[in-house]
């Protein structure tokens, strides 16, 4: 087999779709409300509806089935339910360890799981009916939380840790040590579009599923073996979803597996939406974490030594805690480099809903950890924290003399360091000092309101940490016209993948963006993809449609060479023409002579990513293909009185690379740092003492709203170019921005400090909400003898 050829040797021939601000591909259609959603698609006569009955319990063994079966079928327009013994095949869809049954099985282990489908005639039936069921269940005592888990030895996988030096001994030698815990809360994904599958049986046993879905790829093949059946009898298909964060990368599979079985089991297409109070109950939510550190300090505030222990709560499988607790320890050091660590991760699991992913895979909570540690650093010292978090940012060996100072606690070397360049150049156009003395001088004045002020930067690690998934697909199609469709293997939910990747794929053959349409994410053009996530969406699909591009271009080479007349390297794509020997041919004309020639006009383009060497075993070695930075100002005003708070301006300088269409980034950005801010200060998830949860609807769960932004909110992308061939040498947007959010988090925390005068350390577990500020205020102010 031959090796892909490299990136570099496929870069865009025009470059006119650079940077250029084109408008997403959908717009017109989302404000029109006429773009197509699983639930908008026409429905095949016969169609019927499935519910899902779910565990009231978070603990219990079923008895018999768990459910009445004849009671249930006698119910008005009940067709049918199924159970785990109704699957022909594997009963499972944890997409990484196989320890998660999409129905329930012998036992429940989380209040909310699938017990059984019911399917009936109209979807209100469905919906009532199961509701109505009883699960016969005998209740056992669950373990629901961090420290029961911890206590009771439960843990979904071993403790994984990182060495680095000699911690303990790093720290007995320092003049300032601090000891402490902290907390950060889960999070609802709150996608707009809740979970959907729409099954449909083809001829022969076949089924298409439509699915709303990051991962086609993963619900093909688990209900393929759920059915018996071949993976090539069944196909997925997502043309956008109503947004996903995560929670449809391998929660998707629940309800895309119970609907494939009844569909395949009645050979009738079968509808399964859940309401968004099932949803809430069923799905998995971001980790939450317990976060122990012991840090030792000189001085100035540099970091001598850690002691860090995560604990996160994983819920009742496995799903992707690995991995999201992996990127956690990888990302414990933020920007800093930190000398000496002792760094232990523990899996805990719990009789809850299985923690899934979220946009940031872990990383947030690992930043959230280092960046309490340097604030707490600071109030200890009587120091600005920007002032600590600059002391102990990585360093260019050509200053430490070390190449130490720019390798993580991993032992990948940093190449691309701009870190410090991004903090100066927020911390300039924020007028940070000027701010923070009005700040100071605004909290000498008044004594129920404070301010607080945060400049808190960011580095993320961009690539899968499972190296074989570091791999992309495209099918290019081009028609007689000159017209151009494009499929590849992300999915689009509303990030404006599909819209970079027309830009790619138009640049990549010299013709404007309206020549190319790109088509549903399908099974059956791009196998084996990806799911898309890790923010690689468009690093590693966009350069599978270069590779494609680069193919079709070669192929057209020979057909427009003849028409100019000249050599075939004189050839050249550019502006909706092919050039050579002085002359120009219409692209139309090139590919309409191209098909009288006989010359095929269609290829598959690949992708994978290259330099990955990293053991996710010992969490050792290049885990990442590059990293992006970024740093964000927050300022708040608190109430002392009330805990209310408001975010009065934010600024932010984020590294994009060369960005392949600024106003979707610069949208990306502002929406992943409210989503950060929100999961930091307001959106907690609530659960009763039997492992209920409260907070299952947007009456509850409190997601940020137009009334949250401020009038100030400036968004600078930082002028950088990827050291790495990526297309454009742009850099992923997906992820990376959510940790800006961490500076509303710390700009409240330096507000409580002003409540007593910055003469006490504040404690303050996220979310930040109303209630804790208030309490950490009374603490602080208490503390301080005030």
């Amino acid at each position: 087999m031959n090796a892909p050829t490299p990136l570099k040797n496929l870069l865009p021939t025009s470059g006119v779709q650079q940077g250029t601000d084109v408008i997403h591909e959908s717009a017109h259609l989302h404000v029109t409300g006429t773009a197509t959603y699983i639930d908008d698609i026409p429905e095949h006569a016969g169609t019927l509806y499935a519910a899902l009955i779910l565990s009231p319990v978070a603990h219990g063994e079923l008895i018999g089935d768990g459910i009445d079966r004849a009671a249930i079928l006698k119910e008005h327009g009940v067709v049918a339910v199924f159970t785990a013994k109704d699957i022909p095949g594997e009963n499972n869809c944890g997409p990484i360890v196989h320890d998660d049954p999409f129905l329930a099985a012998g036992k429940v282990e989380f209040v909310g799981q699938a017990v059984a489908v019911v399917v009936a005639r109209d979807m209100l039936y469905a919906r009532e009916v199961a509701k109505k069921a009883k699960v016969l269940v005998k209740e056992l005592p669950p373990i629901l939380t961090i420290e029961e888990a911890m206590a009771a030895n439960s843990f979904i996988m071993p403790p994984k840790g990182i060495t680095r030096g000699d911690a303990a001994a790093a720290m007995a030698k320092a003049p300032h040590k601090i000891k402490g815990t902290t907390r950060t809360g889960q999070q609802e994904q709150f996608y707009l579009e809740g979970q959907i599958t729409y099954a449909v049986p083809k001829e022969d046993g076949q089924l298409t599923l439509y699915v709303s879905t990051q991962h086609p790829d993963g619900n093909q093949r688990e209900a393929a073996h759920a059915l018996n059946l071949h993976t090539n009898d069944v196909e997925v298909i997502c043309r956008r979803m109503g947004g996903g964060f995560g929670g449809k990368e391998g929660n998707a599979s629940i309800f895309s597996q119970s609907a494939a079985l009844a569909a395949h089991k009645l050979g009738k297409p079968v509808k399964l939406r859940v309401n968004r109070d099932d949803d809430m109950t069923v799905t998995g939510k971001r980790h939450d974490f317990r976060i122990d550190y012991e840090v030792g300090f000189d001085d100035n505030g540099h970091v001598l030594g850690a002691d860090i222990t995560l604990m996160s709560r994983c819920g009742y499988s496995t799903d992707y805690s690995g991995p999201v607790n992996d990127r956690a320890c990888l990302h414990i050091d933020n920007t800093y480099h930190i000398p000496a660590l002792k760094l232990v991760s523990h899996r805990c699991k719990t009789n809850t809903q299985s923690a899934t992913a979220f946009r940031g895979f872990g990383g947030p909570q690992g930043m959230f950890g280092i960046e309490t540690v340097m604030d707490e650093i600071a109030m200890t010292l009587g120091k600005d924290p920007l002032e600590v978090r600059k002391l102990n940012l990585y360093k260019d060996p050509a200053i430490s003399g070390t190449p130490d100072t720019m390798t993580t606690q991993y032992n990948q070397l940093i190449e691309d360091w701009v870190g410090d360049k991004v903090i100066d150049q927020v911390e300039r156009e924020s007028q940070y000092a000027e701010r923070r003395a009005a700040v100071h001088a605004f909290n000498a004045k008044s004594k129920t309101r404070k301010r607080g002020l945060a400049l808190v930067p960011l580095k993320f690690g961009i690539s899968f940490t499972a190296t074989h998934l570091n791999q992309g697909g495209a099918l290019l199609v081009v028609y007689m016209d000159g017209s151009v469709s494009c499929n590849h293997g992300g999915t689009e939910m509303g990030q404006g993948l599909n819209t970079k990747m027309a830009q790619v794929c138009a640049d990549g053959l010299g013709i404007s963006v309206d020549h190319v349409r790109v088509t549903a994410t399908d099974s059956q053009k791009v196998p084996n993809a990806s799911a898309t996530s890790a923010s690689s969406g468009a690093d590693i699909n966009g350069a599978a449609i270069m590779n494609a591009t680069a193919q079709m271009r070669d192929r057209l080479k020979p057909v427009a060479a003849r028409m100019l007349a000249c050599a075939e390297n004189e050839v050249t794509f550019a502006n909706n023409e092919v050039q050579g020997g002085g002359k120009a041919v219409k692209w139309a004309d090139v590919t309409k002579q191209a098909w009288l020639d006989r010359v095929g006009l269609s290829v598959t383009g690949f992708y994978m990513t290259p330099e990955i060497k990293y053991d996710f075993t010992t969490l050792n070695g290049r885990a990442f293909y590059y990293y992006c930075y970024g740093a964000a100002v927050s300022e708040v005003e608190i109430d002392t009185r009330t805990g209310e708070w408001w975010l009065k301006a934010v600024d932010i300088v984020h590294d994009v690379g060369r960005s392949i269409n600024p106003a979707i980034d610069k949208g990306q950005i502002e929406g992943a740092y409210v989503q950060g801010m929100g999961w930091l200060t307001m959106e907690e998830c609530i659960w009763d003492k039997k492992g209920k949860l409260l907070t299952h609807g947007p009456s509850t769960y409190k997601i940020p709203v137009a009334g949250d932004i401020p009038e100030h909110f400036k968004v600078t992308l930082f002028d950088n170019a990827n050291l790495k061939p990526t297309p454009f040498n742009s850099k992923a947007t997906g992820e990376p921005p959510l940790m800006l959010g961490l500076s509303a988090f710390f700009a409240l925390r330096d507000a409580v400090a002003a409540s007593a005068q910055h003469k006490a350390v504040v404690y303050l577990d996220a979310p930040a909400t109303p209630e804790r500020i208030l309490m950490a205020c009374e603490k602080a102010k208490a503390t301080a003898g005030l």
